[in-house]
């Protein structure tokens, strides 16, 4: 079984927190830097995270294989 497998497709500010051992506040500001896109849902703008652009982050998908921009 391969990295991120079992992780589902969007992923929640807490579950990417856990998963790259950092705040939860962390990753809020590295969507708001444009290191994580954040994908906005619901009317409340709850955010959500491309399972590939965290897989991207943790080096386990090459650049050409996402379309999250360095």
């Amino acid at each position: 079984m391969a990295l991120g497998d079992d992780w589902p497709d969007l992923l929640t500010v807490k579950e990417v927190a856990k998963i790259l051992r950092v705040a939860p506040l962390t990753v809020k500001r590295w969507g708001k830097r444009g290191k994580l896109p954040a994908i906005r849902i619901n009317s409340r703008g709850d955010r959500r995270y491309k399972k590939e652009a965290v897989l991207w982050l943790l080096g386990a998908i090459k650049s050409g294989s996402t379309s999250v921009n360095e």
